[in-house]
């Protein structure tokens, strides 16, 4: 197989990263999408110190792994979002957070974007996997009345914080894959058109293609990645079971608890749920993805020590080279 399997370590960061490293190698993962939090990786560190990078690499190297994209959604989200208030500080660190002002936090979150970028160029990966966050996701229900102006603004604001931070990218050669997501600036098809729109559709960003965020939206993945082939610069594998249909459950699950059987939707391991798997394999074959296939493992109803292996053996078992073209075949076996 061609295209690395990988794990995302963003869901295992309370564990040390040499420790998650001896697990995703022992499962038999070809390496890791390195998460910027808990000790995983410092991109503030990673940007100037050569010695912290190879205490990295050694790591990687003791247990056979390679990184293949590296992840900063949590300082991603703080650069656009409106408000910055206790879900943020829940979730970033003090340097980040600081005095807790929120332009303040939004200025510092967009630096350690950027030096994520320098150090992604310093371990030699050439993607960034993360969030933007949004002003405007707080008006995703339209009511009270939103006008055309306010949303608008919203487009402008997320090209004014993410275009300098995309001049770095550009610099150092690494490019941001936007993780398609409810609570982001693009979170459904007509959102990312216009999320492209807003940064004149500069080569340095691009899309995280993660199906299960489309599922429970009632959106098309395999489309999705037709219509954007050339901006899925990498892919996260996570599903999906839908639980509507009763009557009750409904798609914005309810304020409930990730695992509460009364939502509406929920993250399974892969290969449990809704996402047509084999048809959206198919799709990235058809436009020449060729990158990491990366596992995002993330089931409140099975323990991750028997949910991250069982993925991979699904994801192995699923995914498929494209075959030569039927021209190209036909040939081949008149030569023969």
């Amino acid at each position: 197989m061609s295209r690395p399997i990988t794990l995302f370590t963003g869901q295992w960061a309370d564990l040390p990263f040499e420790e998650v490293a001896r697990l995703a190698s022992s499962w038999g993962y070809d390496g890791l999408e390195i998460a910027c939090w808990g000790d995983h990786l410092d991109p503030n560190r990673g940007a100037v110190d050569d010695a912290y990078l190879d205490e990295k690499r050694a790591v990687l190297d003791k247990y056979g792994l390679k990184v293949y994209a590296i992840s900063n959604h949590l300082k991603g989200q703080a650069v656009c979002d409106d408000p910055i208030d206790q879900r943020h500080r829940a979730m970033l660190p003090d340097a980040i957070w600081g005095d807790g002002d929120p332009e303040g936090v939004r200025q510092r979150a967009a630096e350690e974007m950027k030096n994520t970028a320098r150090t992604a160029a310093r371990l030699g990966v050439d993607t960034v996997v993360g969030f933007t966050g949004s002003s405007i996701w707080k008006y995703v229900a339209m009511f009270p009345p939103v006008s055309q102006e306010l949303v608008d603004a919203g487009y402008q604001d997320f090209a004014d914080r993410w275009n300098p931070i995309l001049d770095v990218f550009d610099e150092v050669g690494v490019r941001f894959a936007h993780e398609v997501h409810p609570s982001e600036i693009a979170y459904d098809y007509w959102t990312t058109k216009r999320a492209l729109e807003a940064v004149r559709h500069r080569p340095a960003f691009g899309l995280n293609w993660d199906p299960s965020h489309f599922m429970w939206q009632d959106l098309d993945p395999v489309g999705f990645i037709l219509e954007f082939a050339g901006r899925i610069y990498h892919v996260d594998c996570k599903d999906v079971k839908l639980n509507v249909g009763d009557g009750r459950n409904g798609r914005l699950g309810s304020h409930l608890a990730w695992a509460d059987l009364r939502r509406g939707w929920d993250f399974v391991s892969t290969g449990h749920g809704d996402v047509p798997w084999e048809k959206c394999f198919r799709a990235l074959n058809s436009i020449g993805y060729s990158g990491p296939i990366s596992v995002e493992w993330e089931d409140a109803g099975m323990d991750r020590l028997v949910g991250a292996p069982d993925a991979l053996a699904f994801v192995r078992g699923k995914l498929f080279d494209a075959p030569e073209t039927a021209f190209d075949a036909a040939f081949a076996r008149k030569e023969d």
